[in-house]
């Protein structure tokens, strides 16, 4: 049986021609003689056929197709893969993981624009300017970029730009930005090079995109076409996360397999010949230095500075990458390009005025407001939101009251940011956590929109406390019985605090077509409610 070998395109031949030369040589295992094959596959495809295999999906991804047959090793181009993949999948751990090839992430830019507007190929741009060119209302550039959800390069721009307003310490900024990048989305990298002006005429170059994250190779490959305008490579600073490649043997693979990816690993890490068909590739070299007849870039960093910056072997944490920082951008993202249909429904129970001591004693209700206040203000205006209140006996005996019907956020934004004032816990009241969750479940139900994914966002600091309501099994019993194929909803609960039952909201989460998230510590609540943001993007009726 063959070693199976499934690396991103443009790595391919550089990978198979090294694996050719180790077979030549008469490499083997076990007494029998090596065999490979490597074959050419999108990083989104082999993601989402693993994902799937896992009973889970990635953000932006999708269910695998089926027809998807998973490799003995995978080599993406980036390790954000891996770590997205684990992250979803923690049944998920390949083998080996280091850098075989790295490309850095830079800004492409017509060569017209690059020399008029940021003063290529002398000057060098920092991230920050480039978010001010991007927000700044009279700029003529048009922003594009590749779904950062199924791109990783697109993924490292997202990544950079949302650092950068981070450090300005800027909300609108970054709400800009995304919006910005979402209104020339491509979801394949060949679509959005083909929307790079044609001509040097001024309406070419302002209807064309005019700037966009790629890697450093994309804008090598372009260029070798000889194209009518050429791109140039911005290598914006401070370094975006590079396009890695790492080696990653996957878990099913025998000992066999384990010992001829072994042999085929070493081929990449020490031949020469490899390095020098990675650059005729307009690939680097794992350290980041590169091979003979590597055509650089005008304006390219000294190869000293390139190897500086350089994924560390093995990939994942060592790049610098972070699992946490990845799943916030992912989800902002979903939230501008996916525009959904959603009831947010608040615990305003007695406990939710117990104070958050890393919250600076915040209470845990003005924790939450402050949260889903910074959350809503992603949200485009396609968004169809309501707000709901729930504790026991809030209006007469339901335990919850409406504060702003289900509608159009464009229509009603003002009167959903009226209602967070009104989220005030009531003193001595209860959690009446059942009955709450299938009302708001039959509620959104009932008014279902087949072109955007219906949800019920509720969170809580507590366990239901009505005595009066359904039991946790009748409303498990009732969330499935109402279930409905042709008009799905899901149920994210958002547990808050320590003294929530986290198996408890599992199991109703799970009843509903959903996910629980826990932040037991309060303070964190921003980055669990862009995670529930994004969970509810994952099927669409």
């Amino acid at each position: 049986m063959p070693l199976v070998v499934a690396a991103s395109p443009e790595i391919v031949e550089p990978i198979r021609a090294a694996a050719d030369a180790k077979v030549a040589a008469g490499a083997g295992v076990d007494g029998r003689c090596l065999e490979v094959t490597v074959q050419a596959a999108e990083p989104v495809e082999i993601a989402a056929a693993i994902a799937t295999k896992h009973a889970t999906t990635l953000t932006g991804v999708g269910q695998g197709s089926g027809a998807t047959v998973l490799p003995d090793v995978w080599v993406p181009d980036s390790s954000t893969w891996l770590q997205r993949l684990e992250q979803a999948a923690p049944g998920f751990q390949p083998l080996n993981g280091a850098s075989v090839a790295t490309s850095p992430v830079v800004v492409a830019m017509p060569e017209p624009l690059a020399k008029t507007m940021v003063g290529w190929p002398e000057k060098k741009l920092q991230w920050s300017e480039l978010l001010g060119q991007m927000t700044s209302s009279d700029s003529p550039l048009k922003t594009g970029i590749v779904d950062p959800a199924r791109d990783a390069s697109g993924l490292a721009g997202l990544l950079a730009l949302g650092q950068a307003s981070a450090g300005n310490g800027n909300d609108a900024a970054r709400v800009g930005v995304l919006r910005t990048l979402a209104l020339n989305r491509s979801n394949l990298r060949a679509d959005l090079m083909a929307k790079f002006p044609k001509s040097e005429d001024p309406a070419a170059l302002a209807n064309g995109v005019g700037l966009a994250a790629l890697s450093e190779e994309d804008v090598i490959a372009y260029n070798a076409t000889q194209p009518p305008v050429s791109l140039a490579a911005l290598y914006v600073e401070p370094a975006a996360v590079a396009l890695d490649y790492p080696f990653a043997v996957m878990p099913e693979a025998d000992a066999a397999k384990n010992n001829a990816a072994d042999l085929l690993f070493g081929e990449l890490a020490s031949s020469p010949a490899y390095r020098d068909s990675l650059a005729k590739a307009g690939l680097r070299s794992s350290d980041g230095t590169a091979g003979g007849g590597f055509a650089a870039p005008t304006g390219a960093p000294s190869p000293e500075a390139i190897a500086a910056s350089a994924p560390a072997s093995g990939g994942g944490a060592a790049n610098g990458l972070d699992a946490a920082a990845i799943g916030r951008a992912l989800a902002s993202w979903t939230a501008i390009t996916s525009p959904g249909r959603m009831l947010v429904v608040f615990d305003v129970s007695g406990s939710m005025l117990g104070t958050v001591p890393t919250a600076a004693g915040k209470t845990r209700n003005q924790v939450m407001v402050e949260a889903a206040g910074r959350g809503l203000g992603l949200l485009d205006n396609e968004w169809w939101l309501g707000v709901w209140v729930f504790s026991t006996e809030l209006q007469g005996s339901r335990d919850y009251r409406e504060l702003v019907p289900i509608g159009q956020l464009s229509k009603q934004k003002d009167a959903l940011q009226a209602s967070l004032g009104e989220v005030q816990p009531v003193e001595g009241g209860a959690t009446g956590l059942y009955d709450t969750v299938l009302a708001s479940y039959l509620a959104v139900q009932e008014g279902y929109q087949a072109d955007k994914v219906n949800s019920v966002v509720l969170f809580t600091d507590g366990q239901n406390e009505d005595a009066n309501s359904i039991s946790r099994e009748e409303l498990v019993a009732q969330l499935k019985e109402k279930s409905d194929a042709k008009r799905p909803v899901r149920v994210i609960l958002v547990g808050i605090g320590n003294e929530v039952n986290k198996e408890e909201l599992e199991t109703i989460a799970e009843a509903g077509g959903g996910g629980a998230f826990v932040a037991q510590d309060p303070a964190k609540i921003d980055e669990i409610f862009l995670q529930a943001i994004a969970s509810r993007a994952a099927t669409v009726g």
